[in-house]
């Protein structure tokens, strides 16, 4: 069975979310506030790198995908809204909201109409919201959830330079469900997936998403502590030990090696902010997670730690190359980006002389932090030849001999990429 669909928001959530239902064969519409975005994707363009997602894009747009700048026009036809919108962090770290209630804002007036429809949020928000927040919003506006529509909510497990392929091969689908004619709709909607289909309370569906990203976060800051830990006592070969922890078989095929292996910190969109908007919600409810806490705070030290490492081999008149400027390899995303907040140490220390360079990231980056003082360079040749240091702060397979290729340059792996110079040697990285 077809169905029609709006989905509001069109970032790496929403713009996904709307492919892959119309990949099979529904009806989408798609809005969002941003025009340059929209621009962009009404002429087959993807605004962001993600693979596989721009020959979906060019499959179905002005076919079974539509950019609408209509939305209420949309909503009125639809028999799902997915709200895929941002819910960045506020001043405190909770969750911000704001973008969501416009969404709902957008659309109230028809939710009353003889149409009965299913509203999932699709955004990332901390547990109870939607019984706690967004119902009592919606009954401000005297919209009764479960008379003429329903509600639900349907959080993502996309990693970023993988988006398609997790949406159109996910493992699970998880829904919390305010009703059953809800879950009914929704697993119709989901039959030809052909996925595993899990339906769950509001405030379970919400918690799953949290539950995933922070066990992720808490895995990449304990590599990261136990990384510090173990550069104290010195004559550890870090990247060394890592492998071998990775072929204990209790790990029963899975792969997760790429959390539980130490770096400069985890960032992005998705990690960073859900991982603080479940310790405030806890903080909120009377609970103080430690080790939440704990994990904020390591992730928050990690930069001034690599920035320690390449102050103690830096003169102020060397250029320092940045090798790296995405949160991870596989994308061009640079929310939250380790480097970023390692160059602004390294400026404020007075370390100028800033060469960087990331095979699709160089504009991005550069749009989102405006660093005066950094030059890009448009190849790994022009950063190398520019630079006295080089930092691995972005683990792309573009420099993984890095080390080989330029052995007489002094080289600080922030990611614990390259290979290690010798068994028998503490250093893992040329320094």
């Amino acid at each position: 069975m077809s169905y029609t669909i709006t989905v509001f928001g069109l970032g790496f959530v929403g713009l996904t979310t709307a492919l892959a239902f119309a990949e099979k064969d529904n009806k989408v519409y798609g809005f969002d506030m941003d025009a340059e975005r929209v621009k962009m994707i009404k002429a087959g363009k993807l605004p962001f790198a993600e693979t596989e997602l721009d020959t979906a894009l060019l499959r179905h747009i002005n076919k079974n995908f539509t950019v609408t700048e209509e939305p209420e026009y949309a909503v009125k036809k639809s028999d799902f809204i997915f709200l895929c919108v941002g819910t960045p962090c506020g001043e405190k770290g909770e969750a911000d909201l704001k973008y969501l209630y416009s969404a709902i804002d957008m659309m109230a007036s028809v939710l009353n109409d003889n149409k009965y429809r299913v509203l999932v949020i699709k955004s990332t928000v901390p547990p109870s919201t939607t019984l706690e927040g967004v119902i009592p919003y919606l009954e401000e506006k005297q919209l009764s959830v479960g008379d003429k529509f329903t509600i639900a909510n349907n959080p993502e497990f996309l990693r970023e330079g993988h988006c398609w392929e997790d949406m159109i091969n996910a493992d699970r689908i998880v829904c919390g469900v305010y009703d059953e004619k809800g879950e009914k709709m929704l697993q119709s909607l989901y039959e030809n997936f052909h996925i595993p289909f899990f339906a769950v309370s509001l405030n379970t569906g919400e918690f799953i998403k949290y539950l995933s990203n922070t066990l992720l976060a808490t895995m990449i800051s304990y590599s990261n502590e136990m990384t510090k830990i173990a550069d104290a006592i010195g004559g550890i070969q870090i990247k060394k030990a890592f492998n071998i922890l990775h072929l204990d078989k209790r790990w029963g095929g899975c792969n997760m090696t790429s959390y539980v292996f130490p770096g400069c910190g985890y960032g992005g969109y998705c990690l960073p902010k859900d991982t603080q908007a479940m310790y405030e919600k806890a903080v909120s409810k009377g609970y103080e997670p430690k080790i939440l806490e704990n994990v904020i705070r390591v992730n928050n030290i990690m930069p001034k730690f690599m920035a320690d490492k390449i102050i103690k081999i830096a003169n102020k008149t060397d250029t320092i190359g940045m090798l790296g400027l995405s949160f991870k390899p596989g994308s061009d995303d640079v929310r939250d980006s380790s480097t970023a907040k390692i160059i602004r140490i390294l400026l404020d220390e007075g370390y100028n002389n800033i060469v960087a360079y990331d095979p699709i990231a160089n504009k991005p980056f550069a749009k989102e932090y405006k660093f005066n003082e950094v030059n890009y360079c448009n190849s790994i040749k022009s950063l190398c030849d520019k630079a006295d240091i080089l930092v691995l702060a972005t683990a792309w397979d573009e420099f993984r001999d890095i080390d080989k290729k330029y052995p007489s340059k002094k080289i600080i792996d922030c990611r614990y990429f390259l290979g290690w110079q010798s068994d028998d040697s503490s250093d893992d990285y040329p320094l």
